[in-house]
C-alpha cells in the first residue's frame, strides 16, 4: 500500500478523505472527458475510464516519493482511448492542480503530462512510421502503375493531420502538404524553391545538422528531434520533427521526407511546469533545486584553474518581523529583498538563489578570487541597508554573509556549501550584519565537531570508546597511590581521540550523560576487580564528573547503584569536579554532594586555580583535596622572575590546601626536579608524564606487582 504524502506536501484538505480531495472528482473528470474533442464514449465505457485514470492519480499521490510511473500511465490511458486534443490537457492540468501543495502538485502534473506527451508521441511516430512506409510503397508502386500509386499517395499527402515536406538529397524543397503550410503560417510558394538550410533556427544544437548531413549522405535512414522554427510571421513554432531517406531500387539516397508535428502548446506547458519546479513561487528566484544543478554544472568539466565563490546570506531580525507583523509582512519583506539582491547583483553577472525561509546564495562563476567574493559579499549588505517600506512599515533589514571562494578542483559541490554554511554562522556568532572569509582552518575543526557529534550517539553502543589510568603517585615515596579513568574514543574514521576532542561536543549535546554513566561503570568495575586481586594495595580510582553530571538529580542513585553493582567500595572512589561546577551553597546540587560524601565518596577539585576561584565554596563543598592544574607547573620551565612568582603560587596554593585540611595533587609533573621541589614544599601526591602517561588496565596490573 502505497505511503500518504508528507505533511509539508498536503493540501488545505489534507483532513478530508473524499474524492474531490488533490482534484479527483470522477464527476468532474466525465464532464471534462465529455466536453472533448476526442472520440465519443460508451456512458459505461466513459466512466470505467474515469475510474482507472482516478485510481492511477490516487496511487501516485499516495506514493513516497511520489510515483511519477503511475501519474504517466493515467496520461497515457487517455491517449490510448483517443483523447489527444491539446486543449484538454491543458484543462485536466487545471483540475489535477487544483489543491494540490506547490511541489507535488507540480511533480504531479508534470507526470501527469508526460505520460499524455509520450503516448501522444508514440502514437505520432507510429503514423509517422506508417506515413513513410506509405510513401516509400507509393515511390516503388510509381514504378508499376504510376496513376494509380500517384492518386494515392497524393490523396495521403494532402490529407493527412502532420505536416509534410519532400526535398532532394541536395536539400531543395519540392513539395509541401497544407498541414505544413499552416505551420508555417505560408502560401505553397513561399516553401517551394527554398533550402533546408534556410530554416535554421538559433535555438538548433550542432547535433540537429550533424544527424541530417548523416542522413542525406545515407549513413542513416531517419532521426527524430524537437526542434523550434520561424514562421512567416517572425513567431516561433515548436515541432517535433522526423526527416526519413527514400532510396531508389539501387539503394542510392534520392529524397528526404520530413515530418513535423505542432507541439508548441506541450513545449509551453512543459516550459511553465519546469519553471515551477525550479523557482521560487514567493520571489520568482530560482530555487534551492536550481542553485544546486547549476552549482554542480560548473563541477562537470571544468577549466584549469578554474575557481568559483559562494555568498550565503542570512537575513538579520527577519525572525521578529514574521513575528511581531505575521507572515504575510514577512511574505512581502522577502519578495522586496529578493528585488534587491536581484537588481544589485545580476548586472554582476551572479546567479541570486532562495535557498528556503530567510537564506539565499548568491553564486560566482569563473570568480577571479577573493577580492570579487567579497565584493559581491559588500553588494549584498549595501543593497540591504536602507529600510523596505510595506504597508506603510519601514523595516529596517540587514544581513549576514558567509563568504567562500575556491578553486573548483579543491573541492566538491556538497563540502563547499556545508564550509558556507559554517562560515555563515561564525559571522552571525561575530556580530551580525557583516561578512566573513571562509577559514579552512577553522571549518576543518568544525566539520570535525560536527562528525564527533553525528557518530557519538552510536559509538557506545558499537563498543567504539574504552578507557585509559594515569598513575597518580605520593610525592613521599613514589608509591602508585591513584590512578585517574580518562576515556578515549576509537573512532572509526579520525583515530583515537582524546577527552579535549569530544568532552565539550558530548556536554553541548547532553550526550556526556550515558557517556559519564558509563565511564563510571568501566571504571568502578575494573578498580573493584583490582581490590579484590591486591586488597590493600589496589589504587584509588579518579573519575571526572561534567557539570551536567554534577547537576543532574539522578547522580547520588546512579553512583550508589554503580558501587553495588560492582562491589566497589565507596572509600576507593574519588570524584573530580571543576571550579565551573561549584556551587553556591543554596544550590540544590550541594546536597547530592554532600550525599555522595556520606556514602563514603571522597571529593576533589580538579584544575584548581585556572579559573576565578570563589576560595568560599571550598567552605561550604564537601571536597577533601585539591587538584592543582597542570599548566601552573608546566608554565615553570623557564628561569626568571616569572619562574620564581610561579612556583611562589604553588606553593601558596599547597599551604591554603593544607590550612583548610585538603589534600593536594600537582598535576602536568614532567621531571625529577619539579617533582622533588614540589615534595619539599609538602604537596602530597603528582601526577604526569614522569610518574607514568595514560596506560592499559594491564600496564597498571604489572606497577602494581612489580612494587610488591
Amino acid at each position: 500500500m502505497s505511503a500518504p504524502p508528507p505533511e509539508g506536501d498536503r493540501g488545505p484538505a489534507a483532513g478530508s478523505t473524499g474524492p474531490e480531495q488533490w482534484g479527483l472528482d470522477p464527476e468532474q473528470w466525465s464532464l471534462l472527458l465529455n466536453s472533448s474533442q476526442g472520440a465519443a464514449m460508451h456512458p459505461g465505457a466513459l466512466s470505467r475510464l474515469v475510474d482507472r485514470v482516478i485510481e492511477l492519480l490516487r496511487c501516485a499521490q499516495r506514493a513516497e516519493p511520489l510515483d511519477t510511473g503511475a501519474a504517466a500511465e493515467a496520461g497515457a490511458l487517455l491517449v490510448e482511448s483517443h483523447f489527444t486534443d491539446p486543449e484538454l490537457l491543458s484543462k485536466a492540468i487545471v483540475l489535477l492542480a487544483d489543491g494540490q501543495a506547490h511541489r507535488r502538485g507540480a511533480e504531479l502534473c508534470g507526470a501527469f503530462a508526460a505520460g499524455w506527451a509520450a503516448a501522444l508521441r508514440e502514437r505520432t511516430l507510429q503514423e509517422q512510421e506508417a506515413i513513410r512506409l506509405a510513401a516509400d510503397t507509393a515511390r516503388r508502386e510509381a514504378e508499376r502503375a504510376l496513376r494509380e500509386s500517384e492518386a494515392r499517395f497524393r490523396a495521403l499527402f494532402e490529407s493527412a493531420a502532420i505536416g509534410i515536406g519532400i526535398g532532394d538529397v541536395e536539400g531543395n524543397i519540392l513539395a509541401v502538404n497544407k498541414a505544413l503550410q499552416n505551420i508555417f503560417g505560408a502560401r505553397p510558394e513561399d516553401m517551394q524553391g527554398r533550402r533546408v538550410n534556410d530554416l535554421v533556427h538559433p535555438e538548433d544544437t550542432p547535433g540537429v545538422w550533424e544527424a541530417y548531413e548523416e542522413l542525406v549522405s545515407g549513413k542513416i535512414e531517419h532521426f527524430s528531434i524537437d526542434k523550434p522554427y520561424y514562421r512567416q510571421d517572425g513567431e516561433v513554432v515548436w515541432t517535433h520533427l522526423t526527416v526519413s531517406l527514400i532510396r531508389d531500387d539501387d539503394g542510392a539516397p534520392v529524397y528526404q521526407v520530413a515530418m513535423l508535428e505542432d507541439i508548441s502548446d506541450r513545449y509551453r506547458l512543459q516550459e511553465r511546469l519546469r519553471h515551477q519546479a525550479t523557482h521560487d513561487p514567493l520571489t520568482g528566484l530560482p530555487n534551492r533545486s536550481a542553485f544546486f544543478d547549476r552549482l554542480e554544472a560548473l563541477f562537470e568539466a571544468p577549466e584549469p584553474g578554474a575557481r568559483f565563490g559562494l555568498c550565503y546570506v542570512d537575513l538579520d531580525g527577519f525572525k521578529v518581523v514574521n513575528d511581531s507583523l505575521g507572515h504575510e509582512m514577512g511574505d512581502q519583506l522577502l519578495a522586496a529583498v529578493a528585488l534587491r539582491l536581484q537588481a544589485a547583483l545580476r548586472p554582476l553577472g551572479h546567479l541570486v538563489a532562495r535557498l528556503g525561509g530567510d537564506e539565499f546564495v548568491v553564486l560566482l562563476e569563473d570568480c577571479r578570487g577573493e577580492q570579487e567574493a567579497v565584493a559581491a559579499a559588500k553588494t549584498v549588505l549595501a543593497a540591504l541597508t536602507k529600510p523596505v517600506p510595506i504597508d506603510g512599515h519601514r523595516l529596517a533589514i540587514g544581513a549576514s554573509v558567509g563568504v567562500l571562494e575556491r578553486p573548483v578542483a579543491a573541492t566538491t559541490p556538497m563540502a563547499a556549501v556545508r564550509a558556507a554554511d559554517l562560515t555563515l554562522y561564525r559571522a552571525k556568532e561575530e556580530g551580525r550584519g557583516r561578512w566573513t572569509l571562509f577559514d579552512p582552518q577553522r571549518n576543518a575543526r568544525a566539520v570535525s565537531r560536527y562528525a564527533v557529534s553525528v557518530r557519538m550517539p552510536v559509538a557506545l553502543d558499537r563498543g567504539e570508546f574504552f578507557i585509559d589510568y594515569q598513575p597518580l603517585c605520593l610525592l613521599a615515596d613514589g608509591s602508585l597511590s591513584a590512578v585517574e579513568a580518562l576515556v578515549r574514543w576509537r573512532h572509526p574514521q579520525l583515530g583515537v581521540l582524546g577527552p579535549d576532542e569530544f568532552i565539550g561536543t558530548a556536554e553541548e549535546t547532553g550526550l556526556i550523560m550515558p557517556l559519564g554513566r558509563w565511564v563510571l561503570e568501566q571504571a568502578c568495575g575494573q578498580a573493584a576487580d583490582w581490590a579484590r586481586r591486591f586488597g590493600d594495595r589496589a589504587p584509588q580510582v579518579n573519575v571526572n564528573l561534567a557539570v551536567r553530571q554534577v547537576r543532574n538529580a539522578g547522580l547520588v542513585s546512579d553512583i550508589d547503584r554503580i558501587l553495588r553493582d560492582t562491589g566497589l567500595e565507596p572509600r576507593r572512589l574519588q570524584l573530580e569536579i571543576t571550579e565551573s561546577a561549584v556551587v553556591g551553597p543554596k544550590d540544590e546540587s550541594l546536597r547530592a554532594l554532600h550525599s555522595l560524601v556520606d556514602m563514603g565518596v571522597s571529593l576533589a577539585v580538579d584544575d584548581f586555580g585556572t579559573g576565578w576561584s570563589n576560595l568560599a565554596y571550598l567552605r561550604d563543598l564537601p571536597v577533601s583535596g585539591l587538584k592543582i592544574a597542570g599548566s601552573f607547573v608546566s608554565d615553570l620551565k623557564d628561569s626568571g622572575r616569572e619562574q620564581v612568582l610561579g612556583w611562589r603560587i604553588v606553593g601558596g596554593l599547597v599551604s591554603l590546601a593544607h590550612t583548610l585540611g585538603l589534600s593536594v595533587t600537582a598535576e602536568g609533573v614532567e621531571n625529577a626536579e619539579h617533582a622533588e621541589r614540589l615534595r619539599s614544599m609538602g604537596c602530597d601526591r603528582a601526577q604526569g608524564w614522569h610518574f607514568g602517561r595514560p596506560m592499559r588496565p594491564e600496564e597498571i596490573v604489572r606497577r602494581i606487582v612489580e612494587a610488591e
